[in-house]
């Protein structure tokens, strides 16, 4: 039992210092962008590597636990949420460098603010995305679906910024180069916050071992 609670232990640090890299990661994507820092959008295209590796190593230790311990109940529901966050983390840390290539491609052009609300967009995906690691540390019901509510949020945010951008392509073609590489990037931030939800949902599994994905409002 010593062992099962040292390897669980282990576990849940090795998956918040993955979300730790990804945060990080978001966060200098997110400043490249709006700086025109194509020195620190590399960095962030860079570091992707690492969190490829971390995932790997992650994924490895949680079958190793299921093999050698056995896990069942709380635990074993534990140990699967790891795998599921895991997978998450790693597609997030992809986003991330997705919103750094669009950043390179701007260069010194990208806007300040692309649309209106774009910056409170950035703030509220980083904000689901620590509230969502810090639900699972703590084992919070109420943070995740607190989460899980905010997902409709970012939803009419980027519901608003496609139409922001349509509005500028159509009133001046010139700056569609621009508004196509904002719209990548506010999709991506927008599926962060979906894959944030999907962690938040996860935690809500570990906590009362119910699956409520694809079941609407918490």
């Amino acid at each position: 039992m010593k062992h099962l609670l040292r390897d669980l232990d282990k576990l849940k640090r090795d998956t918040l210092a993955i979300g730790s890299l990804v945060e990080s990661a978001l966060l200098n994507a997110s400043a490249a962008l709006f700086e025109g820092n194509e020195v620190l959008a590399q960095q962030v295209l860079d570091g992707d590597t690492e969190i490829d590796r971390r995932e790997v190593e992650l994924e490895n230790d949680c079958l190793k636990v299921l093999a050698l311990h056995q896990p069942v109940a709380a635990d074993l529901r534990f140990v699967v949420t790891v795998l599921k966050v895991n997978n998450d983390l790693e597609r997030m840390g992809d986003l991330a460098g997705s919103i750094a290539g669009r950043a390179k491609s701007l260069g010194e052009a990208a806007p300040s603010s692309p649309v209106q609300d774009f910056r409170t967009l950035v703030d509220r995906v980083i904000e689901m995305v620590r509230g969502s690691l810090d639900a699972l540390v703590n084992q919070d019901a109420d943070l995740a679906r607190k989460i899980c509510q905010s997902d409709d949020e970012v939803d009419r945010m980027h519901r608003e910024n496609i139409d922001a951008l349509q509005a500028r392509m159509i009133h001046d073609s010139t700056v569609i180069p621009e508004a196509i590489c904002s719209l990548t990037v506010s999709r991506a931030l927008e599926r962060i916050a979906d894959l944030a939800t999907n962690i938040a949902e996860d935690v809500l599994f570990m906590i009362d071992g119910e699956i409520l994905r694809h079941q609407g409002d918490l």
